[in-house]
């Protein structure tokens, strides 16, 4: 990785030496620089202005989503930022993700961009604008020698192609935080993304009508439109392409360990999408009893499960979000089958409770009594059922809520109220996770020893429909015998 260019000088040894040290230095915006080399590289590029730009797919979505905003909060200043880059160590960065409010009202995923909704005067509504970085300047030498120049991170657009591309007034970002400070009349900005923002507003917002804003537009991502409800296909799609290779490198991973497995998902995230949606879990063995084992380190040995959660993250951001266990042989032991079975019975229990009007618990309640009977059954849980539900002693081996709402977060609309989010009722697009587990920790005495060690979750994407719902990540063979023949077919291709 290439260091930005800081010129030095030498010491100077004699007082010529030293006249021909300073000369160098007269550039006063970057010392070190001579006058000749910035004059040198003000001129001689191309203009690359590109023309005639189409408007982004999701374009008349996110006027949608704005004019719905503007009318939720009439009369006010709103601001939304992207949010800045993100120091990983020293003078390296985390890779930019644009803050989930910011994509969802914009389409942009520009870092250091803002969102700013602004009243009109004497009308309804608001003018929107998008504050965001112009090109860099070549006059002063900033795209070069400026770490987030264009010549080290690559080319952004200009102001008037991002007003193309976006369908929203473009202006220069850094004019922002003066324009705030002078601002009049109420204020509301997204907190948490962009400290210099927040620095601008400090006299003029609250910490309860910020957080009012953000808990709206946490809801408002509930319903999915067309647009966002295709692109979480998209990304299910190649999710279930992510686990075909998994499957046929098996034999590679029980060479080297389970981040052989991480590498080949993520390989396909990169390729068909923008990332992984969140950090996968690729969990061999006893590891698959830990809900979010992410150091992805330890062995692949046949005999056992391989519990893989992943998800690919479109370029448009929206992810999907997918579980199945695996044996890693190609065959459940029985007692595998057994356990398997019953979280599999317990998620097709909790799919048929997705429907249009039904409360968002039914489908956990429904899985959970499932799984409950089966404990019973097993003689790990005294009866009856009623009493273990009541009770909730069940959660000793299923641990986790079965299933949360999906879109451009993994674990989408989290900042909603409960009254909209888990007392809610579900509605026809609406896109949610079912995945119910079975997890027997390595060192639970209270289970015969033949179960300990093992864990199993299976998840799905579930759209709600007008009529019922249906499954995205259908096209990913869930049924144990299907899961045989599906594995076994990808190893002989």
């Amino acid at each position: 990785m290439a260091e930005e260019l800081t010129p030095e000088t030498p010491e100077p040894e004699t007082p010529e030496a030293e006249e021909a040290a300073i000369k160098p230095r007269k550039n006063g915006l970057y010392p070190g620089v001579s006058d000749e080399l910035a004059e040198n590289m003000k001129s001689g590029w191309a203009d690359t202005e590109l023309h005639g730009l189409e408007p982004i797919p999701q374009a008349s979505e996110t006027a949608a989503r704005r004019a719905a905003l503007s009318a939720r909060f009439p009369g006010e200043r709103l601001v939304i930022p992207a949010g800045n880059l993100k120091t990983r160590s020293n003078d390296t960065e985390y890779a930019f993700r644009a803050s989930t409010e910011y994509t969802y009202l914009t389409g942009d995923q520009t870092q250091d961009g803002v969102l700013v909704l602004e009243p009109k005067a004497g009308q309804d509504g608001h003018d929107a604008t998008v504050y965001l970085l112009p090109r860099s300047n070549r006059e002063n030498g900033e795209f070069w020698l400026n770490g987030q120049g264009e010549l080290w991170v690559g080319r952004r657009h200009s102001l008037t192609e991002a007003e193309q591309l976006l369908g929203i007034p473009a202006k220069d970002v850094r004019e922002l935080p003066a324009a705030l400070k002078d601002a009049t009349g109420p204020v509301r900005n997204v907190r948490g993304h962009d400290a210099g923002i927040e620095a601008a507003l400090t006299d003029k917002v609250t910490a309860e009508r910020d957080e009012e804003l953000r808990v709206h537009l946490s809801e408002a991502r509930a319903v999915k439109d067309a647009f966002e409800i295709g692109e979480l296909q998209k990304a299910v799609d190649s999710t279930v392409r992510g686990f075909e290779d998994v499957v046929k490198i098996l034999d590679k991973a029980e060479a080297t360990s389970e981040r052989y497995i991480e590498g080949t998902f993520f390989l396909r995230a990169r390729v068909e999408g923008n990332d992984i949606g969140y950090g996968s879990i690729c969990a061999a063995g006893p590891h698959a009893t830990t809900l979010h084992w992410v150091r992805n380190d330890g062995d692949v040995r046949s005999g056992d499960l391989l519990l893989l959660d992943a998800g690919v993250e479109t370029h448009t951001l929206y992810t999907a979000d997918v579980t199945r266990t695996l044996p890693i042989n190609g065959r459940y032991s029985e007692l595998q089958r057994k356990i398997y079975d019953a979280v599999y019975e317990s998620q097709e229990a909790g799919i048929a409770a997705v429907q249009p009007g039904a409360k968002y618990r039914d489908f956990h309640d429904a899985s959970q009594r499932v799984l409950a009977e089966k404990l019973v059954e097993w003689g790990l849980l005294e009866g009856p059922v009623e009493k273990v539900l009541e009770l909730g002693l069940q959660r000793r081996w299923t641990l986790h809520g079965t299933g949360h709402m999906l879109g451009l977060d993994v674990h989408d609309c989290a900042a909603a109220r409960r009254e909209a989010y888990a007392d809610g009722t579900l509605e026809p697009g609406m896109c949610l996770t079912v995945e119910p587990g079975l997890y027997f920790q390595a060192d639970d005495l209270t289970v015969p020893e033949e179960y300990r060690g093992i864990g199993v979750r299976i998840e799905d994407d579930i759209l709600v429909t007008e009529d019922g719902n249906r499954n995205l990540s259908a096209a990913l063979p869930r049924r144990a015998d299907e899961v045989e023949a599906w594995m076994a077919a990808l190893k002989q291709a």
